[in-house]
């Protein structure tokens, strides 16, 4: 009877032992009473629609700040009591419903530290409207970013768990030697990466990809033999770019060879960073499309990016920001550099120039029965003003017809 005593005993303890283990998880994993949610993923991969198109919309230099709070530089006097962060939130909106894209990509400065304390509620706030929409998109960081309240890595990772965010910290390396957290370790910055978008539903190339998209982290201050200057692209990161290329290249060589009755053609790319590079200075004495609006803005040091990207063949056009009154696009070797404009409202601008978003259009080529790979990418800009106008529409890229 003892025993049977004794057994009673263990198994209440052992039921009040659950019963606290349920408790402390049920009130340490709410908060306000709302479960931790997890983050909302997009329909993945990225992939061309059925009539072969894919849109992406780039949105340069937010400059968000705190909301309401946070007023507009270089808006008309009548404006200003009533422009705000919030004006920079309704653009965002009405591009996204306008131009309807497969893709948002933020090339940096999407918040002003300076101008906020929190800068995870900053950046909930600026990508708020993309967020909602369920719309797939990336960053890459400014210099402005992370001077409020986390490093360069916080922001990365935060961002990159946000809801239909593909943005990642660092790409991922199978080296296990060099891994920390499934990341590269001997790699400069934080946001570089590579996203894959395949081909049309139904084609052969459904499960290829046929245009990527490199993201780099361009930096944001440094100090050259004393002398201050903005950030650049390391050789470490180029490395990185000249591997992922060349493996991306491999891979559409195995398809080809699998596909031996249909011509299969290379992968074109796309590259999206902040800081523009020292050779974009050279376009103002060359023929461009766009506005010239300020002078480049860009490192003392040049690292060699322009000379990479043409050695990897694959690159097409490359979308900057960080200068908010240049617009244009001009080539440089046959690569395409393309200014998003300025976006944000509490980022500089202009007296009477009206801010401004990109769309980049990438277009299939139509095969005898299905769609194949790139065959031209288009650009153009809209700009807040009454009529969303439409301007600079231009196409940067064409296959040869000898394809």
């Amino acid at each position: 009877m003892e025993s049977q005593t004794v057994k009673w005993k263990h198994y209440f303890l052992y039921l009040a032992f659950i019963y606290a283990i349920l408790y402390f998880l049920h009130t340490n994993l709410l908060l306000n009473n709302r479960p931790i949610r997890i983050k909302k993923w997009p329909h993945l991969p990225l992939r061309f629609r059925h009539d072969g198109t894919f849109k992406i919309l780039q949105v340069a230099d937010m400059h968000f700040g705190s909301g309401l709070l946070s007023r507009c530089r270089d808006v008309l006097p009548s404006h200003f009591h009533y422009c705000s962060d919030l004006n920079t939130t309704r653009f965002l909106k009405t591009m996204i419903q306008l131009e309807k894209p497969d893709f948002v990509a933020f090339t940096g400065d999407n918040i002003f530290g300076p101008s906020t304390t929190d800068a995870a509620e900053s950046l909930l706030r600026a990508f708020g409207p993309v967020m909602e929409s369920g719309i797939p998109w990336a960053a890459v960081l400014g210099n402005h970013d992370q001077e409020s309240s986390m490093t360069r890595e916080e922001l990365m990772s935060f961002i990159s768990l946000m809801d239909y965010s593909l943005s990642q910290t660092n790409p991922p390396s199978k080296d296990i030697n060099n891994v920390k957290r499934g990341m590269f370790l001997d790699i400069d910055g934080f946001g570089n990466y590579n996203l894959s978008v395949y081909g049309a539903p139904g084609s052969h190339l459904a499960n290829s990809s046929v245009l990527n998209l490199f993201f780099l982290d361009s930096g944001d201050r440094e100090t050259v033999q004393g002398v201050r200057t903005y950030g650049w692209i390391k050789e470490s990161q180029l490395n990185w770019l000249r591997s992922a290329s060349q493996e991306l290249q491999v891979q559409n060589q195995e398809v080809k060879y699998v596909i031996k009755t249909q011509p299969v053609d290379a992968s074109a790319a796309l590259a999206f960073f902040h800081i523009p590079i020292p050779e974009v200075r050279q376009l103002y004495y060359q023929k461009f499309v766009g506005r010239f609006g300020e002078g480049v803005a860009c490192s003392s040091v040049n690292s060699g990016v322009l000379k990479t990207l043409v050695s990897i063949k694959d690159v097409k056009a490359v979308f900057i920001g960080h200068d908010h009154t240049n617009d244009f696009c001009g080539n440089l070797e046959g690569i395409w550099f393309c200014y998003g404009g300025g976006f944000g409202y509490h980022g500089y601008g202009r007296i009477g120039l009206a801010r401004r978003a990109r769309v980049i259009l990438a277009e299939l080529r139509k095969g005898d029965k299905e769609w194949m790979g790139v065959e031209r990418i288009k650009t153009w800009k809209r700009l807040d003003d009454e009529n969303l106008s439409k301007i600079d529409e231009q196409v940067l890229w064409e296959l040869s017809p000898s394809r």
